[in-house]
């Protein structure tokens, strides 16, 4: 395996959000494309699955997410466009792998998220009535 390591250490070199001065609407457009393609079950899962096992190829990932690896392969491609993840060829297979040091904890912190408004709200019934129960892959 021959790609550069994820570099360690904090996700961003900027100041704490709540030190930074309010976004701009470019600001705000950005970082709502970003979280309309990490807004997709399939795409988690695929994000959840590289930070489980650090390096996987499209054969293995579709076969954990009990889908066709093209249907995977165009989900990588999104995340692979927004520098999320990156990619090498060895021979007919491609793995992936993550390269964006704040996925693991924004994954993190949207689960958490997700777990303490379960326990308030309706939420996970909501995601299930939306986006199925996850048992249908």
């Amino acid at each position: 395996m021959n790609r550069p390591k994820r570099p360690v250490g904090d996700c961003c070199e900027q100041p704490p959000l709540k030190d930074r001065p309010l976004m701009s609407p470019i600001q705000a457009g950005g970082l709502a494309a970003v979280f309309k393609v990490l807004a997709n079950d399939t795409r988690l899962r695929l994000l959840h699955a590289l930070v489980r096992a650090d390096e996987l190829c499209v054969t293995d990932l579709a076969a954990s997410l009990g889908m066709k690896a093209q249907a995977v392969s165009n989900q990588l491609q999104r995340l692979s466009d927004l520098g999320i993840l990156a990619s090498r060829r060895d021979g007919n297979s491609i793995h992936y792998w993550l390269v964006d040091r704040c996925v693991q904890g924004l994954l993190e912190q949207g689960w958490c998220l997700m777990e303490e408004a379960g326990d308030r709200t309706p939420l996970t019934e909501r995601a299930a009535q939306c986006c199925g129960d996850g048992t249908d892959a």
